[in-house]
């Protein structure tokens, strides 16, 4: 694939109003709940520890110390607003990834559409922090969430929100619980006509995958469900091509014409809400957005323009493994690029062997779901100098130690600090609350606050 436009004209969709940054992220003192935080910065704000711009490696911070690169952060934005600019996407990044608000107003910043989330946990946050536009890649039937809903719709008019439905039974019960909702209207509400949910059609990735109607007989059935209700509105047609099984370029393509198919004729049916500005098709993960661009461009012109949303939420921090290897911009690199951004210190604590050294982080610090951290860089404990980490390898984790295999000639000692590339982003920043972002030379900038 190379840079292109779409050749269907999509309007560029303007992007919400970044959310003023909640004063309380700053405003929270630090304390024993954040590890590896410097003990003598007990009691102050986070804003104001974010002032001194203390040194990762000599300011006060314990081992193990999960850092976020800032000039890599800004790199990985920059370059994701780029592309989904060139190719008439746009962008709601999945923030379950990182469920840190300050990324969130980052990527609104880089023109993010909204924010993807996956739970109504994440969108409860999303809300706290006044995101406006959210889409929800699941289907809603908690009867609380959907009830919650219902009281965010009534009370912020301009507030979108987006989820799918994949099944009869769920649209029964989502329609069960707003119906509900709707009869304990507090009075004030009651002016107002309430508004339904919007949701899309959810397409399955095919047999064994993950969520979605399996055929396009079920996404009908599901969308005649959405039809028979007032409580909700049909607004598009969604899915998740990385469950597609045994992926690959074709098959993923594939599925994806599959999906743009269905809203084709389901708005050639006339299946979609009437008074829609818009038709939403939204697809896109981390691994084969590439072929999301290549196949949305390839939408014919429907009643009503199309919304193009691409979901991809792991190019913020990116890895050293899973990703680093699907990236599609591997199989594009005129396209650009993405950088690993995180990178786990941990300190040498025991070198019992030539063949064999121990570092104070285990699980408890590191994502190993999929891959083992990466040893990259070793910085002297006498010198402070760096240096490669040749001959060094992490071969396992226990709870809070790091297995590591040293070949003859590797220079580790005890108290020298490991700098690891860690994989899988999305379970890097659910182990840490508060994330060092730092500069190239060492100066902390901010503190990035998660919440899982």
């Amino acid at each position: 694939m190379s840079p292109k436009s779409p050749t269907t004209p999509t309007p560029h969709p303007t992007p919400q109003a970044t959310p003023t940054p909640a004063g309380w992220l700053a405003d929270e003192r630090v304390d024993h709940r954040f590890k590896a935080l410097p003990p003598d910065a007990n009691g102050l704000t986070v804003g104001e520890l974010a002032a001194q711009r203390r040194n990762l490696f000599t300011g006060g911070f314990t081992t193990p110390v999960l850092a976020l690169s800032a000039e890599s952060v800004e790199h990985n934005l920059r370059l994701l607003e780029t592309y989904a600019e060139r190719h008439g996407l746009a962008f709601a990044p999945h923030g379950k990834t990182s469920m840190a608000p300050q990324l969130f107003d980052r990527q609104l910043e880089h023109g993010a559409w909204g924010i993807t989330a996956a739970v109504p946990h994440q969108a409860r946050v999303y809300r706290a922090h006044g995101i406006a536009r959210i889409f929800l890649a699941n289907e809603l039937v908690d009867a609380p969430a959907l009830r919650w809903l219902a009281a965010e719709l009534d009370t912020d008019r301009d507030f979108r929100f987006i989820c799918y439905v994949d099944s009869v039974r769920g649209v029964e019960l989502m329609d069960a619980a707003l119906t509900e909702a709707r009869a304990a209207r507090p009075e004030p509400a009651r002016a107002l006509p309430a508004r339904p949910v919007d949701v899309v059609v959810e397409l399955g990735a095919g047999e064994g995958a993950r969520t979605g109607a399996r055929t396009e007989a079920d996404c009908v059935a599901v969308a005649d469900a959405v039809a028979a209700t007032d409580t909700l509105r049909l607004v598009g047609v969604a899915g998740y091509e990385g469950e597609v099984p045994q992926a690959d370029t074709d098959r993923v393509h594939a599925w994806l014409r599959r999906l743009t198919a269905l809203a084709a004729d389901f708005d050639k049916a006339g299946r979609f809400a009437p008074e829609l500005d818009e038709i939403v098709v939204s697809a896109g993960g981390s691994a084969w957005f590439d072929a999301v661009a290549d196949v949305f461009a390839e939408i014919p012109a429907l009643s009503r323009p199309v919304l193009k949303l691409l979901r991809s939420g792991a190019y913020v921090s990116h890895d050293d493994g899973h990703y680093r290897h699907l990236t599609p911009f591997n199989r594009v690199p005129e396209e650009g690029g993405l950088q690993p951004a995180f990178r786990l210190w941990a300190q040498v604590v025991s070198r019992p062997s030539p063949e064999q050294a121990f570092t104070n982080a285990g699980k408890r610090d590191a994502a190993y779901d999929l891959d083992l951290p990466e040893a990259q860089v070793v910085r002297d404990a006498r010198t402070g100098a760096e240096r490669p980490a040749t001959g060094i390898t992490v071969t396992g984790l226990s709870d809070q130690h790091g297995w590591v295999r040293t070949e003859p000639g590797a220079a580790i000692e005890v108290g020298d600090w490991l700098g690891m590339g860690l994989s899988h982003p999305c379970t890097s920043f659910d182990k840490w609350q508060l994330i060092p972002l730092v500069e190239a030379d060492g100066t902390v900038v901010d503190y990035i606050r998660t919440f899982f």
